[in-house]
């Protein structure tokens, strides 16, 4: 007779015992999974690069960002004619404060009448469009006199001290330092004063002195 196979002779109960085993292991392979997953979710999220924070809103520094040497600057009206012009050995601006700062600066305004401003200092401080300015050092704001046809002539008007504040549009000067003040051949200093071109109102602060020159002298 042929032997039988030697699978033929594997007794049934071990494969039995195989299949419960497999059958266990089936059981326990969902909790398996998750934990591998678990494991896996864990370092992903250890090793994954952090997002980026915003960065904090640095402050703006008080530093020029772009300056001019040797300048000069023509502004021009709507009808085309010089408004007013501004020279200076430097010009820097500042964004933070929308400031220019001018070294040596010398200004020449024309008004609506015609007449004639210049500002002079040896540091100035302006805001964006011009027109407010404080001169610092030998500041000097000059009008020059005005003849006016039918009517009363203008004199030669001048403030000179170490500080004036300048409001070019509303035409006023103030100063809370001492300033001397001509107009035509009269003199006068003070301590301080404010200036309305417009309201035509003059104030000297503190201790005022003044010499005025007979009529015939001030024609």
């Amino acid at each position: 007779m042929t032997p039988a196979p030697a699978a033929a002779r594997t007794p049934r109960p071990r494969r039995s015992a195989l299949r419960r085993a497999w059958d266990r292991a089936t059981l326990y392979l969902p909790v398996l999974l998750m934990g591998l997953l678990a494991l896996a979710t864990l370092w992903l999220v250890r090793n994954a690069p952090r997002p980026q924070l915003p960065e904090a809103e640095r402050p703006v520094q008080h530093q020029p960002d772009y300056y001019m040497r040797d300048f000069s600057v023509k502004n021009f009206e709507g009808d085309g004619r010089l408004g007013s012009e501004l020279r200076g050995a430097l010009l820097q601006h500042y964004p933070d404060t929308d400031t220019l700062e001018v070294d040596q600066a010398r200004m020449r305004s024309l008004g609506v009448d015609g007449r004639v401003t210049t500002a002079r200092a040896n540091r100035a401080l302006s805001n964006a469009d011009g027109s407010e300015v404080q001169l610092f050092g030998e500041a000097q704001v000059v009008r020059e006199p005005l003849a006016r046809p039918g009517g009363e002539s203008l004199p030669r008007l001048e403030f000179a001290g170490e500080f004036l504040h300048v409001w070019t549009r509303e035409e006023r000067v103030r100063s809370n330092q001492p300033v001397t003040l001509r107009r035509g051949a009269d003199t006068f200093t003070a301590d301080g004063m404010s200036y309305d071109h417009l309201a035509q109102v003059l104030e000297l602060h503190g201790r005022v002195r003044g010499s005025m020159a007979p009529p015939a002298v001030r024609r």
